[in-house]
């Protein structure tokens, strides 16, 4: 059993801050009394505890109140990416099997046999109490993953996944008094809901964005208004351009930057500790409840590139792996991992022999850390040998022309795939120049065969790089 996260942070530190947004501030109190309003509302539409109900909603305070006010009525949450088509949402809401769905209005176009918010919170309620005591195998949330390939799966998160994913987070980065989380990820995503469920674990302060904004994130690391940061490498390139740009550094009060989504290229690792900012890459997925791996601050320079070791309750093994840096499958194990999936994918087990299989390749170094070469789907293989797209991004993005750049697989008659790169710049550079700069540091199957110059990479709503999207662009120049 776990205490109701909510009504526990409520009643041990009632008047601390829980959410910051602009100018705004709610008190965990706040947050609590906030929550269980919509509780009542979301109870008087006949729905019960344990109920399935879907929320689509675009971020935010009134997010924050919407989703714990889900989990104070006792339901499991499926939270809906409100940046998918119609299309992909009925699928989801469909395969869930959600019993309701409560949609932010400006929404509704997006599921129209949703309920509004404000019909919700204008409707009848129940009275009611909630539960105090969670057990640790309930599903609290359902987040559907990426679905970069394929029909994306419903995965199950139990309280004691998330519960577990936060406190062997805190024995590896620590707690100080007055952290304040910059939460500029989607919270329908892994990444934004954990740090809501750490702020409830910790009684930390969230300072949210709606949406993730370059400018503010880059003014809160040099003010000191914020401690911490969650961020992908596309995030973390543009705040350490506007810190560069203004001749800023991190306040003395900014801890570290966890950075998850894949590698991050160790340029922009170098780039961010001239401005003071410690960087920890870390390795987790919907199915882990975030991390399973993440650099700690003490081996965050004598290991740069490396995704860490595995947290406290979690162990990693590469599939098939004979000794230390042998290439394979990184399988999981661990409390955070979830107990399975719901819908269309019910019967697929999650875990094979306690072991969860990621489709993503890695290696353990001699002393247990890993490194993430890429996802299995993403390798390239070329006159038979393999290649990794990340390995060649990292290259690349250490060009001072190039701002970002994505690789990818695509056909080749004589080779079965060659490998492309699709390129942002920061000014005029040509291709020529990119070839003689990777061939200086890439084995020459690795160097690219073509290079496209564009003005933004195709992203999902977690700002993860779609490369089938990448071959598709290169397919339609043709």
């Amino acid at each position: 059993m776990t205490p109701n996260w909510i009504l526990q942070r409520a009643g041990l530190t009632p008047d601390r801050v829980a959410i910051s947004w602009g100018d705004q501030r709610w008190t965990f109190r706040e947050v609590a009394d906030r929550a269980m309003d919509i509780a009542r509302k979301m109870r008087g539409n006949g729905l019960k505890e344990g109920d399935r109900v879907a929320l689509l909603a675009a971020g935010g305070p009134d997010t924050v109140f919407l989703i714990h006010g889900g989990l104070l009525a006792g339901f499991e949450l499926v939270l809906l990416n409100s940046r998918l088509t119609r299309a992909e949402l009925a699928y989801q809401i469909q395969d869930s099997e959600a019993k309701a769905v409560f949609t932010d209005d400006a929404l509704l176009d997006l599921a129209p046999d949703s309920m509004a918010v404000s019909r919700l919170l204008s409707g009848e309620e129940e009275d009611f109490q909630p539960a105090e005591l969670w057990e640790e195998d309930r599903t609290l949330t359902i987040m559907y993953t990426s679905g970069t390939t394929g029909f994306p799966k419903g995965v199950r998160q139990t309280a004691g996944n998330h519960l577990s994913s936060a406190i062997a987070s805190a024995l590896n980065m620590g707690l100080q008094d007055g952290d304040v989380w910059l939460c500029a990820m989607p919270l329908f995503h892994i990444s934004g809901f954990s740090i809501l469920s750490r702020s409830l674990i910790y009684g930390m302060t969230v300072r949210l964005q709606t949406k993730f904004d370059a400018e503010a994130s880059a003014e809160e690391i040099a003010d000191g208004g914020v401690t911490r940061m969650s961020a992908v490498a596309a995030q973390l390139v543009r705040v350490l351009d506007i810190l560069e740009s203004r001749n800023q550094r991190a306040s003395d009060s900014f801890q570290q930057i966890l950075a998850g989504g894949g590698p991050v290229p160790s340029p922009y690792i170098r780039r961010a500790e001239a401005l003071g900012i410690q960087i920890l890459q870390t390795y987790g997925m919907t199915e882990t409840s975030s991390q399973t791996a993440t650099l700690s601050a003490e081996d965050a320079l004598r290991k740069s590139g490396s995704s860490g070791k595995p947290l406290f309750f979690n162990r990693i093994r590469i599939d098939g792996a004979e000794k230390p840096g042998d290439e394979g499958e990184i399988l999981i194990s661990g409390p955070h991992v979830t107990p399975g999936y719901i819908g269309r994918f019910s019967d697929s087990p999650a875990q094979v022999d306690g072991w969860l299989h990621t489709g993503d390749i890695g290696r353990l170094d001699d002393e247990g850390f890993l490194y993430v070469l890429d996802r299995r789907s993403d390798l390239i293989i070329s006159g038979g040998e393999n290649i990794y797209p990340a390995e060649i991004e990292q290259v690349l993005a250490g060009h001072p022309s190039v701002a970002e750049v994505g690789v990818a697989g695509v056909e080749d008659k004589r080779w079965g795939q060659v490998p492309a790169a699709f390129v942002v710049a920061r000014d005029a550079v040509p291709s020529e120049d990119l070839e003689v700069f990777c061939r200086e540091r890439l084995a020459p199957y690795k160097v690219p065969k073509h290079y496209q110059f564009v003005s933004e990479l195709p992203r999902n709503a977690s700002n993860k790089l779609l490369r089938r999207e990448l071959k598709t662009m290169l397919e339609q120049q043709e």
